[in-house]
C-alpha cells in the first residue's frame, strides 16, 4: 500500500485507478494508502455539478475541461452515474463521454457507481477527491447523478455547487423546488439558444431577487455546451466566487467534505461489525420473524446493537 500511496502522489494514471478502485470495493484494505495520501489533500478547488436529467451536465463538463486545460490547470473529474441493478457497476464508461481528454496525463476521469445511495453521490466519493487531491489535481470537478430533489449532498463536498438548468422544462422555473434550488453557487443556463431561455432566465433571476441579497445573490451563466458558448464566463464567475469568500467561508466548505467522509467511514465500519457478529443464517431467521410480523425490525436492530455494546 506504501508504493501505492507513493505512485498516487507522483500522479501515476493507473495508480490512481487502482487506489480509486480499491476505497470503493475494499475500504479496510484501502485505509493505509489513505493515510498515507491524506496530509497531500485539501488543496484543490472542488466543483459539484448538479441538476436535472437531460440538462448537458457531461457536455457542459467536456467543455469546462477544454477550456482548464488550455489554462494549465490539472483536473480530476468523477462522474457518478447511475449503477447497474445487477453488477452494481456504472452503467455510462469513464471515457465514453470524453474521449478526446482520456490521452492527457493531466485529466484523470472516473466515473463511480452511486449503487442506490441517496443524495446523487457514490459512497466512496470523497476518498475519490481526496485521492486526486493528492495525485496533484488541482481543480476538480464532481458531475452527480442526474434524478432531481435528492441531489443536494453534493454540496458536503464540493467548495462551490454549479446548477445546471434547462429552459423548456414544461412548468419552467416552478419545477426547481426547494432543495436541488437552495444549494447552488452558480446557475448555468444550459441550452439558452432556446426560444424559451429568455423567460427561464427572467423567471430565475425574480425567484432569486426574493430570496438572495446583494454578493449573497447566485449569478446565472447563460451557457450553449454543444458550442461552447459562455463556457468562459462560467469559469469566470467560479473564479470571482472563491476570490470573494473570505478563508473562514472556504474552512467550513472544506471541513464539510472531512465531516461527510468520517461519518461515511463510521457507519460503513459499524455496519462491518454487526455484520460479523451475526450469522448468516440467525439474520435469514430474523428476516423470517419480521416478515411474518413476529417482530418488529426496530425491536431486531435495538438487540444486534445491544448484543455489540456489551461485547466492547
Amino acid at each position: 500500500m506504501l508504493n501505492l500511496a507513493q505512485e498516487v502522489i507522483k500522479g501515476n494514471q493507473r495508480a490512481i485507478a487502482r487506489a480509486i478502485s480499491l476505497v470503493e470495493n475494499d475500504r479496510d484494505a484501502a485505509q493505509e494508502m489513505m493515510k498515507k495520501i491524506f496530509p497531500r489533500t485539501g488543496e484543490s478547488l472542488v466543483v459539484g455539478i448538479t441538476g436535472s436529467p437531460g440538462s448537458g451536465k457531461s457536455t457542459l463538463v467536456d467543455q469546462m475541461v477544454s477550456f482548464l486545460r488550455k489554462n494549465g490547470k490539472k483536473i480530476g473529474i468523477v462522474a457518478v452515474d447511475p449503477s447497474s441493478p445487477f453488477t452494481g457497476g456504472a452503467i455510462l464508461g469513464d471515457r465514453i463521454r470524453m474521449m478526446q481528454h482520456s490521452a492527457d496525463p493531466e485529466i484523470f476521469i472516473r466515473s463511480m457507481a452511486a449503487r442506490g445511495n441517496l443524495g446523487g453521490l457514490a459512497k466512496a466519493t470523497g476518498e475519490a477527491i481526496a485521492i486526486l487531491e493528492a495525485a496533484g489535481k488541482n481543480f476538480i470537478l464532481v458531475e452527480t447523478v442526474g434524478v432531481g430533489q435528492d441531489e443536494v449532498e453534493v454540496v458536503k463536498l464540493a467548495d462551490i455547487v454549479l446548477v445546471v438548468l434547462i429552459p423548456g422544462t414544461g412548468d419552467d422555473i416552478q419545477v426547481y423546488k426547494a432543495g436541488i434550488m437552495e444549494i447552488a453557487d452558480i446557475f448555468a443556463l444550459n441550452k439558452s439558444d432556446s426560444p424559451e431561455a429568455d423567460k427561464m432566465e427572467r423567471q430565475l433571476k425574480a425567484m432569486l431577487d426574493l430570496g438572495f441579497t446583494g454578493e449573497t445573490k447566485p449569478p446565472v451563466v447563460r451557457t450553449v455546451a454543444t458550442e461552447g458558448e459562455g463556457i468562459s464566463l462560467l469559469i469566470s464567475e467560479i473564479h470571482k466566487f472563491v476570490k470573494n469568500k473570505d478563508q473562514e467561508f472556504r474552512d467550513a466548505r472544506k471541513k464539510k467534505l472531512i465531516s461527510w467522509m468520517l461519518r461515511d467511514i463510521i457507519n460503513e465500519k459499524i455496519y462491518d461489525t454487526v455484520t460479523q457478529n451475526i450469522q448468516a443464517s440467525e439474520f435469514d431467521s430474523l428476516v423470517e420473524k419480521i416478515y411474518k410480523r413476529e417482530i418488529d425490525p426496530y425491536t431486531v436492530a435495538d438487540k444486534i446493537i445491544g448484543r455489540l455494546k456489551k461485547n466492547t
